[in-house]
């Protein structure tokens, strides 16, 4: 429960900052919901398995063997999914290593990851080749598994996979023609356990932890995870992630001296247009660049 305490610190109002004792006790108050829901979660399918487990005791002549322990495997398997699950937000938010994180090329993990799948749902994909991000491979397929995950479980027919390069960032889109996600519900889907309605019940088979690992692992990425309205109805879950190796971005001189000032020497031996420092760009500044020119050692800038 102590990996929470960051994260509810930087979710914490921002008012709080004036009242010390506020932002404590709104960050307390966060990790004892979070506490009593994880309880909940867990007692329920203990509470299964305990009814299950005295009725048999009681009426042993009565159970069917077969029955009895498909059923309990059935609970099993969701107690391992949620201690699973809490497992990974711990790791998650102990950050990952340097080693651990490599290049990986975004349309390569879409493919992969659809190939493994088989849905009753047809899946577009629209891939744009050499979008590269530097992450934790297991973590990337963890996030792409949950955002196609709850895509299948809420398209009514078709689930749409997109990747694009924007600027300095991977972007990677996933969206479905399903009933979509009312504005004011597009941030607490993301928090832990949450559940907006009987579609996202553990009949499901989801812990309600998927889109909160998602959206925790695009931050320790330096991403972000957001949804909005997809173009033809249903959601569309966008992540976005720096790119490996962003393309050279020109620097403008005038930049470069805000960021460094001239502060030595002039030296004759080099010379560099420093005109356009003063003037934002357009014909006047390229016209002054043509006629004015100035000495100056180019590593000073």
């Amino acid at each position: 429960m102590t990996t929470q305490f960051g994260d509810l610190a930087a979710r914490a109002p921002v008012n709080c900052d004036q009242h010390g004792d506020e932002r404590t006790q709104w960050i307390l108050a966060q990790q004892l919901q979070f506490a009593a829901d994880v309880s909940h979660e867990l007692r329920t399918p203990l509470a299964a398995l305990r009814v299950q487990l005295e009725e048999a005791l009681l009426h042993q002549d009565e159970t069917e063997l077969p029955d009895l322990l498909a059923a309990l495997l059935h609970d099993v398997d969701r107690l391992e999914a949620i201690t699973t699950d809490l497992l990974l937000l711990t790791r998650v938010a102990a950050g990952a290593t340097p080693a651990e994180r490599e290049k990986i090329d975004l349309a390569e993990t879409v493919r992969a990851e659809v190939s493994r799948r088989a849905s009753g749902h047809e899946v577009r994909l629209r891939l744009e080749r050499g979008v590269v991000v530097q992450a934790v491979p297991s973590q990337l397929d963890r996030l792409l598994a949950n955002l196609l995950d709850n895509a299948h479980r809420h398209a009514r027919t078709m689930v749409e996979i997109r990747v694009r390069r924007d600027g300095d960032c991977a972007e990677l889109h996933v969206i479905d023609d399903g009933p979509g996600i009312a504005a004011p519900d597009r941030e607490r889907i993301f928090r832990r356990f949450s559940r907006l309605d009987a579609a996202r019940s553990r009949d499901c088979g989801g812990t309600g932890l998927g889109l909160a690992i998602a959206r925790d692992i695009a931050h320790a990425h330096k991403g972000t995870l957001r949804v909005a309205d997809a173009a033809g109805g249903g959601a569309s879950f966008v992540l976005r992630l720096p790119l490996a190796d962003p393309p050279d971005r020109p620097v403008r001189l005038w930049e470069r001296l805000r960021q460094k000032p001239v502060t030595s020497p002039w030296g004759p031996q080099d010379s560099l247009v420093i005109v356009t420092a003063c003037c934002p760009p357009g014909p006047v500044a390229s016209a002054s660049t043509r006629s004015f020119q100035v000495t100056r050692s180019a590593e000073a800038v």
